[in-house]
């Protein structure tokens, strides 16, 4: 049976920013939703792809260009998106970056 709550004092300490490349930690996992946090070093990007659900990036450290469709935007501490299922993304960290994905499973397109 999965916990039933998801508790961190501090997002930012539960990941390491690598010194190249990045880290990906699953900090939650139920029938409901994912959530990933992500450490990125500087430079590194999560190429344009798609999910298949709905879902939301909250940035917590650094900056990053994100890209939302054709949109492309500034992206820094304290900045949320969300996302429609398929909307095509990116992500490019122009400084160390943490960011928490948080995927709605069961939600996409009908």
């Amino acid at each position: 049976m999965p916990p039933k709550h998801f508790f961190a004092l501090d997002l930012i300490a539960e990941i390491e920013i690598p010194k190249q490349g990045i880290l990906s930690r699953t900090l939650h996992n139920d029938d409901q939703v994912k959530l990933v946090l992500f450490g990125f070093s500087e430079g590194q990007e999560l190429s344009a792809h798609t999910a298949p659900m709905p879902a939301s990036l909250y940035f917590l450290k650094g900056e990053a260009s994100l890209t939302l469709g054709d949109e492309q935007m500034a992206v820094r501490a304290g900045s949320f998106a969300h996302m429609t299922p398929n909307l095509r993304h990116a992500i490019v960290a122009r400084t160390p970056l943490v960011m928490l994905l948080a995927m709605m499973k069961g939600m996409g397109e009908s």
